[in-house]
């Protein structure tokens, strides 16, 4: 009876309390409800698990699908428009661009070339910054000449819009795909950027690059394994004049690119760029 009673009145420890046992228990509970709540709204929006979008440029949409699929994002054609010499159904504009990083399963939505050029009206596109006017052209089936810049305060910002070398009206009907100039402001104070890194990018997508830098279309040459246009949307620019820098660039200078089917020349190219 003696060691019974010692028993019962030796000390059981802070485990050995009932109260505290069960609020160990419950924030544990707690602890593991919220671990697994993350880890499923992790798996479920695929947090972090980014994938870069691939260039779908001069593809059909049969053609594309197994890139997609490869690089983990899905396709969707959501609009048209017309490129010269261009296949029909060709794939000549995507959103996201390619080079982008996206969560997978992102749909890609895709522009395709139309079997031919249909009239639409010249939109309105004055007073818009460079990057809203070129996106609007885009919309429309149209395409961005060149950049001519004149002094202005507003740097970037459409005076004028010009087709053939003449003002345009908005409104006026054109045919799609036709190229339209802008006559952009630059001012003395804000008139610098830097050449884009062209090497390895399709010849739309090179051209996209040298017009979202402020830049225009210089020279562009073909070497002797192009033989004709659609192998020309399929070749890659290897070399480029001025080269990619980072030191301040005249906006509305010209950039002339190369290019090539030659995939040895593409990627001789960029190990020097690296």
């Amino acid at each position: 009876m003696e060691k019974k009673k010692k028993a019962k009145e030796q000390p059981k420890g802070i485990l050995g309390n009932w109260i505290v046992r069960n609020l160990l228990l419950a924030v544990l509970f707690v602890v593991l409800l919220i671990g697994g709540a993350s880890l499923a709204l992790t798996l479920g929006t695929q947090h972090n698990r980014e994938v870069e979008v691939p260039d779908f440029t001069n593809m059909l949409f049969d053609e594309a699908l197994p890139v997609a699929k490869a690089a983990g994002v899905k396709l969707a054609v959501t609009d048209s428009g017309y490129v010269k010499g261009m296949r029909r159904n060709a794939i000549y504009n995507q959103n996201p661009n390619p080079g982008d990083k996206v969560k997978r399963g992102r749909v890609i939505e895709l522009t395709a070339n139309s079997r031919k050029a249909r009239k639409i009206a010249m939109p309105s596109l004055v007073g818009l910054s460079t990057q809203q006017a070129k996106t609007e052209l885009a919309n429309r089936g149209l395409s961005l000449g060149k950049l001519i810049y004149v002094k202005d305060i507003a740097t970037n910002n459409v005076i004028r819009q010009q087709y053939r070398g003449y003002d345009i009206k908005a409104g006026a009907m054109i045919y799609s795909g036709s190229s339209i100039n802008l006559v952009v402001g630059l001012s003395p104070s804000d008139n610098k950027t830097y050449v884009p890194d062209l090497i390895g990018k399709k010849r739309i997508r090179a051209v996209d690059a040298i017009h979202d830098s402020y830049l225009n279309v210089g020279k562009v040459t073909f070497d002797s394994s192009v033989k004709n246009y659609n192998d020309s949307l399929n070749a890659v620019v290897y070399s480029q004049n001025p080269q990619h820098s980072r030191r301040p660039y005249m906006m509305g200078n010209e950039v002339s690119i190369k290019l090539t089917l030659d995939p040895g020349k593409a990627d001789e190219a960029e190990s020097k760029e690296e």
